[in-house]
C-alpha cells in the first residue's frame, strides 16, 4: 500500500498539498478583493484576451 511513483510523489502527498494550498489561495483572493480591471483588447493578437466580455462569461459560468 505504500507504493510511490518513480518521481517520489504519491496521491496522498498531492492531497495533503491540495488541502493546505486551497485555503491559502482563497484567503489571497479575498484579501485582494478578487476583482481587477479588464484590459483593452489587442486586435492584432489571435489569442484569447482578458476583456470585459470574457470576464462576464466566466462569471456567468461559475457554479
Amino acid at each position: 500500500m505504500a507504493k510511490k511513483t518513480e518521481d517520489g510523489t504519491s496521491r496522498r502527498d498531492f492531497l495533503k498539498m491540495a488541502a493546505t494550498t486551497a485555503p491559502a489561495a482563497a484567503v489571497a483572493i479575498a484579501a485582494t478583493g478578487g476583482t481587477a480591471e479588464a484590459a483593452e483588447p489587442d486586435l492584432s493578437s489571435d489569442k484569447m484576451q482578458d476583456t470585459a466580455h470574457t470576464r462576464a462569461y466566466y462569471d456567468s459560468a461559475r457554479f
